[in-house]
């Protein structure tokens, strides 16, 4: 899973996704009515079956872009793309988009990012190691595939839309981190010239904007430290890594103060949560856990509901699968409500 797989729709109400327990469709439930009791899960883009990856973005306008890989001829597998414009009603069917290398089977976990114009972006790695993209197109369909270059990529990619509407693309190489940027809206991001020389720990990135200027990448590096890194000056140390895992990443009002939300399964298998001012780690940060203790294939996720609260969620893959959600008090701090299943 690549992306903020717990999303609030144009209606306000949550909406979560999911694989299929079987593992060969994507499946989503919604809430009813906002802060509700929720739907059945139903399957996303139709009856298509898909491999077990998935790549999530919200476009502005609210709706939900969702990419994946399927299956084509024995060996080889090619990328898809859907559209769920009302959390609702069906998504639109799954349309192939192609491989970054004409042919083959799946090169990497792929991700996208939507951006002020609703155009999706996806990007994956290709099979020579670097990263490939392609775009939707102003008038609809999409462009080429572009070669944005890169080499030795591991791992997920990050892909962010900042305030600006721009797309930014980090990736994990080998003790380095790579970085694209849009320079105006339609470009092909353009890669730094020279790659932030780090020992980062691949599958551990996440990106966020943070500023009209900035977007933050998270990541943590072979010593288990968690780093925040905006691209201009060097990484910062923010604190230790609560567990193995990539965090997720929000910003939300937090007594009135404008506060970046950290959460990540701690190595005791809880949810661990941290918040500090936005761009200010050297304000520091601290972990608090709660809740019970999760498997090590549980997903956690971020998101503020249609009042404005903050709502936390897990999902453990199995049949059945389990999902729980916890929400902010009304009350000063960061003190949430019990954790309760989704029924």
């Amino acid at each position: 899973m690549n992306g903020d797989w717990l999303i609030r729709g144009r209606d306000g109400g949550l909406c979560a996704y999911a694989h299929h327990p079987d593992g060969d469709a994507v499946v989503c439930r919604t809430e009813r009515t906002p802060g509700g009791t929720w739907s059945e899960a139903r399957t996303v883009g139709g009856e298509q079956r898909l491999h077990p990856v998935l790549a999530l973005a919200q476009a502005p306008g609210g709706y939900v872009h969702l990419v994946s890989w399927r299956p084509t001829v024995p060996g080889e597998s090619g990328l898809v793309h859907s559209t769920h414009f009302q959390p609702h009603l069906a998504a639109l069917d799954w349309t192939p988009i192609g491989h970054p290398n004409k042919t083959g089977d799946r090169t990497g976990p792929p991700a996208v990012a939507v951006d002020a114009q609703g155009r999706a972006h996806v990007f994956v790695r290709n099979r020579g190691g670097g990263v490939n993209m392609r775009a939707q197109l102003e008038k609809g369909g999409w462009g080429p595939w572009r070669d944005l270059k890169g080499r030795r990529v591991r791992g997920e990619l990050a892909a962010v839309t900042g305030e600006s509407g721009l797309i930014t693309l980090y990736a994990a190489g080998e003790e380095r981190i790579f970085r694209w940027r849009q320079q105006e809206p339609g470009a092909v991001p353009v890669e730094d010239e020279k790659p932030q020389q780090v020992a980062v720990r691949p599958d551990t990135l996440w990106a966020l904007a943070t500023s009209a200027e900035h977007t933050t990448l998270f990541y943590t590096d072979e010593d288990d430290a968690l780093w925040a890194w905006r691209g201009e000056d060097a990484p910062v140390r923010l604190m230790d890594a609560a567990g193995p895992g990539s965090v997720t990443a929000i910003r939300c009002s937090l007594d009135g103060v404008d506060c970046t939300l950290l959460a990540q399964r701690a190595r005791s298998g809880r949810v661990a949560f941290a918040a500090y001012p936005t761009e200010m780690e050297s304000a520091g940060a601290w972990w608090t856990e709660s809740g019970p203790a999760l498997p090590p294939d549980a997903r956690i996720a971020l998101a503020e509901d249609a009042h404005g609260r903050v709502v936390a969620a897990t999902y453990v893959p199995g049949n059945p699968p389990q999902m729980h959600l916890t929400r902010r008090k009304q009350e000063p701090g960061l003190a949430l409500e019990a954790w309760r299943g989704v029924l």
